[in-house]
């Protein structure tokens, strides 16, 4: 088997956990590669991109999208371990750190397959996101009008910040701050959140996998700022679109047996609700 490790360089306790995950997974006859040259392993390019098994990351979930954004040619699943904050897709506590590396060397574990998003931008590239695709005003002190377009047909202008483009994965995360839905992770759709929009009736809506989006900057002000999982930017002008749809690339999670989303939901978004029985 072979693992490679991604750590947040920003963490010094990451480098620290990193070398004793280092030295138990080399205890384990796992063969180890890192990116972080401090860690003395062989380097993510010493073997083929195919040829790694798993992704082991450091950090939170931040980690996990700087590593897919940086690595983009390596699809292996991840296993986060979260030494962050919320953790959604990191949801290994440094605390049951062995014995979830313990559960996963012995198999006890599923690959979750999430949905990701592709767009071209009006210059051609092809970008991709695991979270989310947001255009906001950046720069602009106003609102600014985009309009959009589904598989060719009219859907609305919005006026606001600007509009976000989330996958499942990504609607726990800035959609849901803006005020969008929760999907469960898994599921085949995509979501359009409004920011901040000057008419409250403009609510989220949630697309199926085959639809495109296209999205067109009207105003004659500053351009906006298109942001992908908030690591990747690039900026659209006046008149320019931006088409975006289902990448047929699948982001893959490790989920070991003892998580699920649902409380994953509870514990992170701090809900209280009880279960009762009635007598």
């Amino acid at each position: 088997m072979i693992i490679a490790l991604f750590t947040n360089t920003q963490k010094r306790q990451s480098y620290e956990i990193a070398c004793s995950v280092r030295d138990f997974l080399h205890e384990k006859k796992v063969h180890v590669l890192a990116h972080d040259k401090e860690l003395d392993l062989p380097s993510l390019s010493s073997v083929a991109p195919s040829e790694i098994d798993f992704i082991i990351t450091l950090g939170g979930d931040g980690t996990i999208l700087r590593f897919t954004h940086h690595f983009p040619e390596i699809e292996a699943p991840i296993l986060g371990i979260n030494l962050g904050r919320f953790g959604f897709m990191a949801d290994i506590l440094l605390e049951e750190l062995y014995p979830s590396l313990e559960a996963f060397l012995a198999g006890e574990y599923r690959i979750e397959k999430r949905p990701m998003l592709e767009a071209t931008t009006a210059e051609g590239e092809r970008c991709f996101a695991v979270n989310e695709m947001a255009i906001h005003r950046s720069p602009n002190p106003t609102l600014v009008d985009l309009s959009i377009h589904v598989d060719g047909i009219y859907l609305n202008t919005f006026s606001a910040d600007g509009v976000i483009i989330s996958t499942p994965s990504g609607s726990t995360a800035y959609s849901l701050s803006a005020g969008g839905p929760i999907l469960t992770p898994e599921l085949e759709a995509f979501l359009l959140t409004p920011i901040c929009p000057h008419t409250i009736s403009n609510r989220p809506i949630v697309f199926m996998p085959k639809n495109t989006i296209e999205v067109k900057y009207l105003c004659a002000d500053d351009p906006v700022e298109i942001s992908f999982d908030g690591i990747s930017r690039f900026t659209m002008k006046t008149n320019d679109t931006f088409t975006i749809s289902k990448s047929k690339r699948t982001f893959q999670l490790v989920n070991l047996a003892k998580t699920d989303f649902f409380s994953i939901l509870r514990k992170k978004l701090g809900w209280s609700g009880q279960v009762r029985s009635i007598d």
